[in-house]
């Protein structure tokens, strides 16, 4: 099978949050299953220095009525074959975004573009051609309208919802930009209130559609975490599937791991205090036997940390410390630089965020603490699983399904971390102290640790089950019954227009020489 895998990040060369470490594990994980797999990328400067002896596929004069583009085909450093859309005029910026906290005003154009080559690879590319095109989340949302809406043959379409809060909405106007028909700017397409949705045109038009847990799938059918969009995802339930993601086990292992002052594993724990005393030390802490607690984070409202500090001040007695590192919206980073400077002696703050601090946090934290709203799969706490580090989470989304509570007797019980239920200080309050009269209990603590390291939380499991949703994928475009017998929704025709596949090739879109 071939699967061209389309998205906006890959770790370590462009990374906003955890969809670029997907991206760095995800694809390997199906090739070794024997899955013939490439990425489609964006050509930012730090991809572009990446890839390895690219060739020149095409040139695409005016792309998108702005200018050239080139399609290359190279070799990542992963060693997977990538195309990537060299278009310095959409790509070659500071951030993939946006930047001062503004998005960048032509991204519906830097990700129309990048949707469209993806559906249109094969017809660039004689030498390899894709049974399924994988489109990850808004930025690649419009690349299966345009496959639908081109006609057979096509490859089959899958798209993968990481958050369905970030829907890649434009105005209205910008809908004559994308090259699409009239028809699809309708309900029964990719408008959303009077707004171009990305998100929408991926979870309308793809043969099947995925998200990052199976919690999180349930939940963004209910109007509470739908966005508005749960009723389009109830009609397309039998379409959409909840798959767990992994964390990469190789890049996150404290028994190799080379960011470390120390490695250990679950047999020998002995080396977690060397790097909890260099923590503590980073941060401007003595060392000492007391709980450590972390936080490695964006910081934002979605990610509970507001609770965290109303939580926390009956709890610091304890001797807890806590230690947050993160980067995000600036009212939430203000909140803990103001509750840092008034408990200077429990907490610290670092505003920003760079793979060894976060490695040596997890490492050497006793717990650390994800207190979601909603969480679509969450990595964070997988990684606290590898290294010993319990995790305190919310039970929601991922978090639910990747981390079973201690309960209230930690010595006896098969758990893993501690979760909480109710998004309140209160009951998170009640989560870290179960936590602190856990970690006072030597036996019961390493007990728990030991259950959390034995955790499999790779991504074989995952690869296989995507495995099996790209053969569905084919099902379903082959019987052209994309959404479920009875729905209300109906899939406008395939190439409507009849047009030809050189009439596609030679579109407004940028002539191909």
């Amino acid at each position: 099978m071939r699967v061209l895998f389309a998205i906006s990040e890959l770790y370590p060369f462009v990374k906003t949050g955890g969809l670029g470490d997907v991206a760095a594990a995800l694809p390997l994980a199906l090739a070794e299953r024997g899955i013939d797999i490439r990425f489609m990328l964006p050509g930012y400067p730090a991809v572009m220095s990446a890839l390895k002896r690219p060739r020149r596929i095409r040139v695409l004069r005016d792309y998108f009525s702005r200018s050239d583009a080139t399609l290359l085909c190279g070799t990542m450093p992963c060693g997977l074959r990538a195309y990537v859309l060299d278009a310095p005029h959409f790509y070659e910026r500071l951030a993939p975004y946006g930047n001062g906290g503004h998005d960048w005003p032509d991204n519906h154009l830097r990700f129309a573009a990048l949707s469209r080559i993806a559906a249109d690879i094969s017809f660039y590319d004689d030498k390899w051609q894709p049974d399924v095109v994988h489109g990850n989340d808004w930025h690649t949302g419009l690349m299966p309208a345009y496959l639908a809406w081109r006609g057979q043959p096509r490859p089959a379409s899958v798209i993968t919802i990481h958050n369905l809060a970030y829907q890649g909405l434009f105005p209205r106007a910008t809908f004559a930009e994308l090259g699409l028909p009239p028809e699809c700017f309708s309900v029964d397409g990719l408008e959303f209130w009077g707004q171009v949705g990305f998100m929408k045109a991926g979870l309308y038009y793809a043969d099947k559609i995925s998200t990052v847990s199976p919690t999180y799938a349930r939940e963004i059918q209910t109007p509470k975490f739908g966005c508005g969009l749960d009723g389009l995802l109830r009609a397309r339930s039998r379409d959409l599937k909840g798959i767990l993601n992994g964390v990469d086990v190789g890049v996150w292992n404290p028994a190799s791991d080379k960011l470390l002052p120390k490695t250990f594993d679950a047999q020998n724990l002995e080396g977690k205090a060397e790097n909890k005393r260099a923590a503590l030390e980073e941060f401007g802490f003595r060392n000492t036997d007391e709980p450590l607690f972390t936080v490695v984070s964006r910081l934002t409202p979605q990610k509970g940390l507001d609770l965290l500090v109303d939580a926390l001040p009956p709890l610091l007695h304890r001797g807890l410390k806590l230690i947050v590192l993160g980067t995000g919206d600036a009212p939430v980073e203000n909140k803990l630089k103001a509750f840092a400077a008034a408990h200077p002696e429990s907490v610290a703050v670092r505003i920003g965020y760079d793979e060894k601090t976060a490695h040596l946090l997890q490492a050497g934290a006793d717990a650390v603490i994800v207190p979601s709203r909603f969480e679509p799969c969450g990595l964070v706490q997988m990684y606290g699983l590898r290294y010993g580090t319990l995790p305190i989470v919310r039970r929601t989304g991922g978090l639910a399904d990747s981390v079973t509570d201690a309960g209230l007797n930690a010595r006896a019980d098969k758990g893993t971390g501690f979760v909480f239920s109710e998004p309140t200080s209160a009951a998170l309050a009640g989560a870290l102290s179960r936590a602190l009269d856990a970690y006072r209990d030597a036996a019961a603590w390493t007990r728990l640790q030991r259950n959390a390291m034995a955790q499999d939380v790779g991504w074989d499991l995952a690869a296989e089950k995507y495995a099996t949703l790209y053969d569905e994928a084919q099902q379903t475009f082959r019987a052209h019954s994309p959404f479920s017998a009875g729905t209300t929704i109906a899939m406008p025709p395939l190439n409507p227009h009849g047009g030809r596949h050189e009439d596609a090739k030679r579109s407004s879109f940028g002539k191909a020489i």
